[in-house]
């Protein structure tokens, strides 16, 4: 079975205030420092390093200072998969409330926020190079790896994955708010994250030659530092056996997390078994695509989206139920059939976080109260 790890980006906050507070140097510190001490005492369960080199913690700056990342371990099992999840919030809560903050897994601040970049090289470049793209990014995504065994396979599965990635956006859907106004987007993330000139849907590139020259073309332009910045829907990891599905919001409740991680998984699974049966990917141009994405990203799962196959208008339930059953053998050979049935059908019956942040605001009034009830429901 493919193994799968999932990194989230969140939020850090003022406690009282609820505004976005650049705290992750003080947050890493304190994780640094729990962590040596849990070692010491060997209270700290040991964990495999296949995706991380054993001297790496689980936790990481991201660009901006009012936010953190942290990195599970790969898993086969989604349950455990869950509970390493929950386990990075809750320390990461713990982390922040020690420093006077708090985390929300939002995908953007329901408040008006001034992000400041992190320091380091790699951050300082991007800043002088993409001026106010890096500085208004202040979002926060979830990245799902999914190991496959070979570059040409992981090629194989980016090209006939490419349709499906915008029902992805869709179900993590989580940031409604934008400098404190309602965006009339359910992810607004995914559009801010777009201003980026090497992020978004791919071509079709039938090997992984084609694959390797298209990124050493958009490297040579100048306008990217290194592979690392080639920011495609999904890609190649250039660190890990995976294919990295990068399109999803960081998603309000862990559950959603998972129901994202187990799509993604039985989407590489599906791709592969249609590549060795030599059923080629569906032809849509990257035009459309990025119109799948726009939709998705105004809808989320309130109005209709892009049938993934046809490219026409569909009920939202209609084009998430044809994902299913596009995954259905890969989720049922997984055992995560049941699993997703049940996330997908709370999702239409609760909402997404998107839906959740808006009724909270509708109920309340006060942007402030929703970020407090996200930041419980983050640990929920």
């Amino acid at each position: 079975m493919r193994t799968v790890g999932v990194e989230e980006e969140l939020l850090l906050f003022d406690r009282q205030s609820g505004e976005p507070r650049a705290l992750s140097s003080a947050v890493l510190a304190r994780a640094a420092k729990d962590s040596a001490e849990d070692s010491g005492s060997g209270s700290r369960p040991s964990r495999p390093t296949d995706y991380r080199e054993p001297e790496d913690e689980a936790f990481e700056r991201e660009l901006h200072q009012q936010q953190i990342e942290f990195a599970t371990q790969p898993h086969t099992d989604m349950g455990d998969l869950a509970d390493e999840i929950r386990r990075w919030r809750a320390e990461a809560a713990q982390h922040a409330d020690d420093v006077g903050g708090a985390v929300a897994a939002l995908a953007t601040s329901p408040l008006p926020a001034s992000p400041s970049v992190n320091v380091g090289p790699r951050f300082q470049w991007l800043e002088q190079q993409f001026g106010l793209t890096t500085q208004e990014q202040l979002t926060c995504g979830c990245h799902v790896h999914v190991e496959v065994e070979s570059r040409e396979e992981g090629v194989a599965v980016v090209d006939r994955i490419r349709p499906w990635l915008a029902v992805l956006v869709a179900l993590s859907s989580n940031s409604p708010f934008w400098q404190g106004r309602d965006s009339k987007y359910a992810s607004y993330r995914s559009r801010v994250w777009g201003r980026w000139p090497m992020a978004g849907p791919a071509e079709i590139f039938g090997s992984a030659e084609r694959y390797d020259e298209q990124v050493e073309a958009m490297i040579a332009t100048g306008v990217l530092r290194d592979a690392g910045m080639v920011y495609f829907d999904a890609r190649l990891s250039h660190r890990y056996p995976t294919v990295e599905i990068r399109v999803a919001d960081v998603c309000l409740e862990a559950n959603t997390t998972v129901l994202v991680a187990a799509l993604a998984r039985a989407l590489v699974e599906t791709a592969v078994a249609q590549w060795r049966a030599g059923t080629p990917p569906l032809g849509h141009g990257v035009s459309v695509l990025r119109l799948a994405a726009w939709r998705a990203a105004r809808s989320g799962l309130d109005d209709v989206l892009l049938h993934p196959v046809t490219m026409r208008p569909a009920p939202a339930e209609e084009v998430v139920a044809a994902l299913l059953d596009h995954v259905r053998d890969a989720l049922g050979e997984n055992g995560d059939l049941g699993m997703v049935r049940k996330y997908a059908a709370e999702l239409f019956e609760h909402g997404t976080g998107a839906r959740v942040q808006r009724d909270l605001l509708e109920r309340t009034g006060s942007l402030g109260t929703v970020i407090t009830e996200c930041v419980r429901r983050t640990q929920a």
